[in-house]
């Protein structure tokens, strides 16, 4: 509590969670912009003479909504470990230790000293195990859930960050610009062979495309899942466990005394 170890320790993760937080946010961020331009691309072909216009963005659309959804899963993930950075910091600075040395010192002096009230003593007691628990807990939450991070989610993370980031490249790479033009009126027959041959191929490569992008869809997807529930376990349900488990120990200290 005095040499600082378990503040800068528990600092240390609060910052590399929020690090990692900012990372995946700005890769959703861009995955939902390279979406949005998808969306709005349209591709026109003519196999067989036959006008025909494909969006293939639109494969992507349940994907963008589902990434707007784990955005605001990052962002909260990020508040939760700004608050805990910011308990870290409150309970660990110079005042709050002070506070607590002098809380402890007075439970103890009260308890050998009988001439203090014991209602007085219980009082001073109470609020030096709270300030004793609050002191030493929030720290320690702090490292129990870089350890679950560690331990568990770690190589869960950093192999669905990976497989976004490709996805993004792989969507600008899938990205179908060439728009066939209206025949002339005074086409020659070959011209008009080699331009029915050239539709035909561009609807083939469109089909090839579609498969790629829905497979690219259908990664992003579980991926982002994945990430879903990473962020949801170590930035709010283990978070949550240990301030509960905490507030039971605090709950039997209080009654012993």
């Amino acid at each position: 509590m005095y040499t600082g170890w378990l503040d800068k320790s528990a600092k240390d993760y609060t910052e590399q969670g929020l690090k990692r937080v900012l990372v995946t946010y700005a890769v959703a961020r861009g995955l939902n912009g390279l979406i949005s331009v998808a969306q709005g691309t349209e591709v026109s072909v003519e196999p067989v003479g036959i006008g025909m216009t494909f969006t293939p963005g639109q494969i992507l659309d349940p994907v963008n909504d589902l990434i707007e959804q784990f955005s605001w899963l990052v962002l909260a993930s990020g508040v939760s470990l700004g608050i805990q950075r910011l308990l870290i910091v409150m309970t660990g600075s110079t005042g709050f230790t002070i506070l607590v040395s002098v809380m402890v010192a007075g439970a103890l002096a009260a308890c050998w000293w009988q001439k203090i009230p014991e209602t007085v003593s219980r009082v001073i007691t109470r609020i030096a195990v709270i300030l004793l628990v609050l002191r030493l807990v929030i720290p320690v939450i702090a490292l129990l859930n870089q350890a679950v991070y560690w331990y568990f989610l770690q190589p869960q993370y950093e192999s669905s960050q990976t497989v976004l980031e490709q996805s993004g490249f792989q969507l600008q790479q899938q990205q179908p610009v060439k728009t066939i033009s209206a025949p002339p009126q005074n086409e020659a027959m070959m011209d008009k062979l080699k331009r029915a041959y050239q539709s035909a191929t561009d609807a083939v490569d469109i089909d090839a495309r579609l498969d790629r992008i829905k497979q690219v869809a259908s990664n992003m997807s579980e991926r982002i899942l994945d990430l879903m529930v990473v962020f949801l376990v170590q930035s709010l349900l283990f978070p949550l466990l240990f301030i509960w488990l905490a507030y039971r120990l605090l709950m039997q200290l209080l009654r012993l005394t």
